[in-house]
């Protein structure tokens, strides 16, 4: 990032900007007390530069960084972004390093660049986009072309905040930079693999969004995914951003549903009423601005494979829901149990199990060893590490990238293409109710009769 940036954000009155933008805009200048930021925000509410300015002490107060206000200038300007005339108007002038935030509906952001021409935009501005990219593969296809004809693609950075989490971070250094683990990471070695990220929250308020994606595309398609493929992906020549995300959209394109069978390879369900931490909570059809007719799922499993010479023949399961009773928010990688076990040992030989929690971030190895008591008997140990939650929280490591010009921690065009082509089968099959909706209590584990991942 250079010392005086110029960060536009359409949307500013949203709550996407006051909840996670500014705040981690305000932890970024706390880290970097070199960097100045002009921030223009752009919406259509009757604001005042002041009333923006509020929303921007309140956030940065939220992330303990209100001494980071004074080193951010602070513009509103009333534009819909969704005519040129205005956008036009909007982007006159701007110069330096620029980069432009849709936190917007992806409605609004398609609109958006729709109406952008390439001369409206400053030399080297980034666009940022927030998922979900398009609404299946043909309609990601047709955004990335018209992305492409206003800058290349070394100027997007399509949001995944999960890239930025520290902890998807630390896969890449626990199997790179250690021999007890590189040379192990194939299917030789390891048996299967589940990426879990469940969580105690219902819906809360946000049906708009949620009752028309559901958990398997709010999740798994647009997050979980991009896990797999940083935890499956071949070494890259270096962590720029070509090698790295050429290695992960390597991973996407050769991933398919396991077995070729959407129906053996998923599971989805909603919630009923019940209780979560003492707050008892709806039904997820009674929730405001639920339809019920929907059928959409608020908790969703699929097992897909990576089918090349690495990882054939492994179950990748990403599973992830709400309203859930002691949320697991973690990867599991299951190794094989050795070959043979002498005879005179006693007790069990499972596999090696290797997790990375995703918060507290943490990373933890079960081992077999020796009985305390008897040195026959074989006993499971676990050895653990704690592994911070970095210098920056996710969306602060997101913003960086997008102030650096720096698209390493961002979806690639084929890589977004790649994640509906992934899940289209399974969605086809539950478009056709191939796949049963179940239902679980809020504040249970899920529905009975599910595989137990952890």
């Amino acid at each position: 990032m250079t010392a005086d940036t110029t960060l536009v954000i359409f949307g500013a009155s949203g709550d996407l900007t006051s909840r996670l933008l500014l705040p981690a805009l305000g932890q970024l200048l706390t880290t970097e007390p070199e960097r100045h930021v002009r921030l223009i925000g752009a919406g259509t509410d009757e604001w005042t530069d002041d009333d923006l300015l509020d929303v921007v002490r309140t956030s940065f107060r939220s992330a303990d960084a209100e001494a980071a206000v004074s080193r951010v200038d602070v513009e509103y300007r009333r534009a819909d972004i969704t005519k040129a005339d205005e956008l036009a108007s909007l982007l006159a002038g701007l110069d330096g390093q620029v980069a432009l935030y849709f936190a917007v509906p992806p409605a609004v952001a398609a609109a958006a660049c729709a109406a952008l021409t390439a001369d409206m935009l400053p030399a080297g501005a980034m666009l940022a986009l927030e998922k979900p990219f398009g609404v299946d593969e043909d309609s990601a296809r047709r955004l990335n072309d018209t992305i492409a004809a206003l800058v290349p693609e070394s100027q997007v950075f399509r949001v995944d905040h999960f890239l930025g989490k520290a902890t998807t971070l630390n896969l890449l250094g626990a199997r790179f930079a250690n021999r007890l683990l590189e040379p192990l990471w194939s299917a030789e070695s390891i048996e299967s693999v589940a990426i879990i990220y469940d969580e105690k929250l219902g819906l809360e308020g946000r049906a708009g969004y949620y009752d028309g994606a559901g958990a398997f595309v709010d999740m798994i398609q647009s997050h979980l995914l991009q896990v797999l493929a940083v935890l499956a992906m071949e070494q890259p020549a270096t962590l720029d951003e070509t090698d790295f995300r050429e290695a992960t959209s390597a991973v996407l394109r050769a991933t398919t549903v396991f077995g070729e069978d959407p129906i053996a390879a998923s599971r989805r369900a909603r919630y009923t009423a019940g209780t979560v931490d003492g707050e008892q909570k709806p039904s997820y059809v009674d929730e405001p601005g639920v339809d019920p007719e929907r059928g959409t799922e608020t908790l969703a499993a699929a097992t897909f494979e990576v089918r090349n010479a690495r990882w054939a023949g492994v179950p990748f399961t990403l599973r992830s829901g709400k309203a859930l009773s002691d949320p697991a928010r973690e990867v599991i990688v299951r190794f094989r149990a050795v070959r043979h076990l002498p005879v005179g040992f006693t007790g069990s030989a499972d596999g090696a199990v290797l997790r990375f929690s995703l918060g507290p971030d943490r990373m933890s190895l079960e081992l077999n060893v020796n009985g305390a008591d008897d040195p026959l008997e074989l006993e499971r140990a676990t050895l653990t590490a704690e592994l911070g939650a970095g210098a920056l929280k996710a969306y602060a490591e997101v913003l960086s990238g997008v102030l650096d010009a720096d698209p390493m921690l961002s979806v690639r065009g084929d890589a977004a293409e790649q994640c509906w082509r992934i899940i289209e089968p399974i969605r086809q099959a539950w478009k056709r109710n191939d796949v049963p909706l179940e239902e679980y209590p809020a504040g249970s584990h899920g529905p009975s009769g599910w595989v137990a991942l952890r």
